[in-house]
């Protein structure tokens, strides 16, 4: 059996070569790599071996010896301690091109470094720019709080400034918590299943600025919902909406599958590209709106569409994307397998009078299936999967119904590239490059647009 070069708990001089697609620093003793959180190439480091495993360990600096050009400067230890923001120490132009490279790296071990891989589309403030956050809450030291997990761990470090979150959401949120411990109620313990309130989610729309408070329970009864929820609509106008999601289950799942609405409508509005959308407290909906109206703009002009197109939108979710592109094609069917999402869709089709879009609940294969016996011929499909990408029958299914144009959402550049070698196998190419967007900054995540065409 190998042994490490390195033992726990030793402590080593190293410098850092290379950064992880986690973003942690990569140092290398005889090809033996240790990963190393808050290390950037070129800084040479004191580190201590946290943990020696049989072909790699993981170390934490104890001193920098020196700082790498790219250092960003005025960092706070808790949003790397937490992982809400792993590359805050990575200035925005290096955070860029670090997701461009992670695209052109696996591309490369593909065996596909003949394709391009654009410059990644930032944001000009790449900073509280998320519209919806789930917030853990915890009794600490005897008082209710607000805050974020360590990493790998289940201990709460509290917080009020989230630094990627609308500061609104986090002005709310303080709010909310207060009010929680004005009327004393008990946060959740996970060790003895035991007290109330587990999670705090606050959505807000972008341009609406209606805000959606969700209020996560262990139990059915909150007491004194009423006088909470009064207090909430008195000390934050903008809330228009007061929800108790009730989740019973020892899990890691936040919200349970029981909604009571305390307040207001069930949901709010917002915009994408002109277009209105209701987001319901179950809703998937893109948490980066700036971003999110970019990368749909880069999908419909990659699609090329001119008015007589049909599209299919194989996880079109509640229709953000269908409803994007139904005012260049044809018609657009789009399908999910969430039938909350599909009702959304429908009503978001219906608010927005938009008539030439289908929605079907399924998964994408049933349907493509289904449409490719029925002779539809799409010209178009468009795809933005979960992490997971493309299940096989997807992809056969699709090289069935051969459309001339594939349009690839990706939001996990290692699915991507698994995918699009087997669509290259089966006669799709792809002249242009592949455009990155950065829809989390700070974060290690890089969604990207490709093109597939029948060759």
């Amino acid at each position: 059996m190998n042994k490490a070069p390195v033992t726990k708990n030793q402590e080593l001089e190293l410098t850092i070569t290379d950064l992880s697609y986690e973003g942690k620093g990569v140092a290398k003793i005889e090809r033996y790599p240790l990963f190393i959180a808050n290390a950037l190439p070129g800084e040479t480091v004191v580190a201590h071996v946290m943990k020696a495993g049989k072909n790699f360990g993981f170390a934490k600096v104890i001193k920098r010896l020196n700082d790498s050009p790219q250092r960003a400067t005025a960092i706070e230890d808790k949003y790397m301690q937490t992982g809400i923001a792993p590359l805050e120490h990575l200035k925005y132009a290096a955070q860029l091109e670090f997701k461009r490279t992670q695209i052109v790296e696996l591309l490369k071990k593909a065996h596909l470094e003949q394709l391009q891989v654009a410059p990644t589309v930032g944001m000009t403030t790449p900073t509280h720019y998320r519209n919806k956050a789930q917030i853990p809450v915890r009794m600490v030291r005897g008082q209710l709080e607000t805050g974020f997990f360590h990493q790998n761990s289940h201990r709460l470090i509290p917080m009020e400034n989230f630094l990627i979150q609308d500061p609104r959401i986090d002005e709310v949120v303080k709010k909310v918590r207060d009010i929680m411990r004005k009327y004393q109620v008990i946060a959740y313990n996970e060790d003895g299943h035991s007290g109330i309130l587990r999670h705090l989610i606050v959505r807000r729309g972008h341009y609406s600025h209606e805000v959606m408070v969700i209020l996560v329970t262990r139990t059915k009864r909150m007491p004194q919902s009423e006088q909470i929820t009064q207090a909430i609509l008195q000390e934050c106008p903008d809330v228009v909406s007061v929800i108790q999601n009730i989740n019973q289950e020892k899990t890691n799942v936040i919200l349970g599958s029981k909604d009571r609405l305390l307040a207001g409508k069930a949901q709010i509005t917002d915009t994408l590209n002109g277009i209105n959308f209701a987001i319901s407290a179950h809703s998937f909906y893109q948490v980066n709106s700036v971003q999110t109206e970019r990368l749909y703009q880069e999908v419909a002009q990659r699609a090329e569409l001119t008015g007589n197109e049909t599209v299919i939108d194989a996880y079109c979710g509640i229709g953000t994307i269908s409803l994007n592109l139904a005012a260049k094609a044809k018609q657009v069917y789009g399908v999910e397998i969430v039938p909350e999402a599909i009702a959304d869709a429908r009503k978001n089709a219906e608010m927005n009078k938009i008539a030439n879009t289908t929605f079907e609940v399924g998964t994408a294969s049933e349907w493509m299936t289904k449409w490719s016996q029925a002779g539809l011929k799409p010209d178009v499909v468009v795809f933005d999967p979960p992490r997971k990408g493309l299940d096989n029958e997807v992809i056969q299914s699709t090289v069935t119904l051969a459309p001339r144009k594939i349009v690839y959402v990706s939001c996990n550049p290692a699915t991507l590239v698994r995918d699009l070698q087997i669509f290259i196998q089966q006669g799709y190419e792809i002249k242009q490059p592949i455009l990155p967007v950065d829809q989390f900054p700070q974060t290690v995540h890089v969604e990207s647009v490709t093109v597939l065409e029948r060759a």
